[in-house]
């Protein structure tokens, strides 16, 4: 019998990312690595020639026009996890990671918004002295989520 408070999940999106090459790269390391779904708020998709593996055809793909939107749509009982350089984000490598939560990224040139980091249930980040790419950032994001950790 499925245990609804044993299952697991998680999706990974950009809110105004500012290339197509960095959807690209993050949507095929989110196949890799076990993400549920992926999603954009903010710039739409457009067809990425880095995404060799065609992950936005091969699982779901969600677009949201403003962050009040992606609020509103996000699965019941997930919990937002926004990735962001401040003060009072915690680090990843001592994060206990969501069972069910979404990611959220922000563009490498403005990061997340106001909004977005106030509506975060956590924020996250890790060891590094400036801002990486966001695509880098969240697969290392992902990373760790596999790594056997304990779960909140």
């Amino acid at each position: 019998m499925i245990d609804n408070f044993e299952n697991e999940y998680f999706g990974i999106g950009i809110q105004n990312g500012k290339t197509p090459e960095n959807l690209g790269v993050l949507w095929r390391s989110a196949q890799n690595l076990g993400a549920s779904f992926i999603f954009t708020i903010g710039n739409r998709y457009a067809k990425q020639a880095c995404d060799t593996h065609n992950a936005v055809k091969s699982m779901p793909y969600f677009h949201y026009d403003t962050v009040e939107e992606f609020l509103n749509n996000i699965p019941k009982g997930a919990r937002i996890v926004g990735v962001e350089l401040t003060e009072q984000a915690e680090s990843l490598e001592t994060f206990h990671h969501p069972r069910r939560c979404v990611y959220l990224l922000g563009a490498e040139d403005h990061g997340l918004s106001s909004l977005a980091i106030e509506k975060s249930h956590f924020l996250i980040k890790f060891k590094s002295q400036l801002s990486l790419n966001v695509a880098v950032a969240g697969s290392i994001v992902m990373y760790d989520r596999g790594i056997n950790k304990p779960r909140s």
